[in-house]
């Protein structure tokens, strides 16, 4: 029998009072949803709903958006690891777990370590898909104060869509995203092997392009969302962490420290001298965590197979898959959105 996630201590017992009363908060946000939002089909079957700008699938939050804002109460300690789908969003968490709790799980006990045991949204859970979201939670609201600080959590809501609380506490923000194409691809072969395995009739890349380009792919406007994490980093660098996969792939030891650093948990002189930094780097690599009995089996957020998260994660894989007039669309919707933004994707 396979050992309970560890955020599954947030949905302690409650009296029937109580659980009416949370019943009666998950109803309000679905009628919100069905009577003044805009609704329209996803590339999954399901349907989407249209929330502060932005296209949320119904398998992957449901009302989680609404109740995250209603409910959750931010720490200063806390720290919430945001990206789009696809965009190295596994890496970073089991990165950020790593360093957190390099303490009590040493890295280079590699085979008693939480990530040999639980896949890697587990152990962050997402805020929206996982902790809020009535599809899994049993329409209860969970009580995040039983968590020790620091909390680790993960998101995929844009940053203005964020509880106010995030930015009043001062809790700390660690952003990835990943070169436009690349995860436009990432996607797309994700959403084509679910498709499959849903028994929906197949896309091609080229027709899951033009859900992209309508901001009508998981969480909606992709360079909209990244745009949004880089203006914050610019104003808050204290509190907003920008980071970019295809940079952390290339040099992930310099990127690694940076997040530690910002995470408030640097590694001591003697931790790099013994080689903790590599240690977490191989503990956390995708040869490593792709291997492992728990991510080739089971399921995770949005009810996908927990092997669905690790494909290759290559930078440039783009160009094996686009043909050159969709790389030219490509680049001129990327162009025309970053336009004076400073940032590059």
């Amino acid at each position: 029998m396979a050992p309970n996630a560890p955020y599954e201590i947030c949905f302690v017992p409650k009296s029937r009072e109580e659980e009416e009363e949370d019943e009666k908060i998950y109803k309000r946000y679905k009628e919100i949803i069905a009577t003044t939002l805009p609704i329209a089909g996803g590339l999954l079957g399901e349907p989407m709903y249209q929330y502060q700008g932005f296209w949320y699938s119904s398998r992957v939050g449901s009302v989680g958006p609404l109740a995250v804002q209603d409910h959750f109460r931010a720490r200063a300690s806390d720290i919430l690891i945001a990206s789009i789908p696809k965009s190295g969003t596994t890496w970073l968490k089991s990165l950020a777990f790593a360093v957190i709790n390099i303490k009590s799980h040493p890295p280079s006990v590699q085979q008693q370590h939480p990530l040999h045991i639980f896949n890697s949204h587990d152990l962050v859970p997402m805020l929206e898909i996982r902790l809020y979201n009535n599809d899994f939670n049993g329409n209860r609201i969970p009580n995040l104060d039983i968590l020790p600080s620091p909390r680790l959590f993960g998101t995929h809501m844009p940053y203005t869509s964020l509880p106010q609380s995030v930015t009043l506490s001062g809790s700390r923000i660690v952003y990835i995203c990943r070169n436009i194409k690349d995860n436009l691809v990432s996607m797309s072969r994700f959403i084509i092997k679910m498709r499959l395995a849903l028994s929906l009739e197949p896309m091609k890349v080229e027709d899951i392009l033009e859900w992209f380009c309508k901001g009508r792919c998981v969480i909606g406007e992709v360079i909209e969302h990244a745009l949004g994490y880089w203006k914050a980093s610019l104003e808050r660098p204290q509190n907003v962490l920008f980071l970019k996969y295809d940079k952390m792939v290339a040099e992930p030891a310099l990127h690694l420290k940076r997040i530690a650093e910002f995470m408030g948990c640097p590694f001591s002189s003697m931790e790099e001298k013994e080689g903790v930094v590599h240690q977490i780097i191989k503990l956390c690599s995708f040869e490593n965590l792709s291997n492992l009995e728990v991510n080739k089996t089971g399921l995770s957020d949005g009810g996908f197979l927990n092997r669905a998260y690790f494909r290759k994660g290559k930078v440039g894989d783009s160009a094996n898959y686009l043909s050159p007039k969709m790389m030219e669309q490509l680049d001129q919707i990327i162009e025309q959105k970053l336009h004076g933004s400073g940032l590059t994707l």
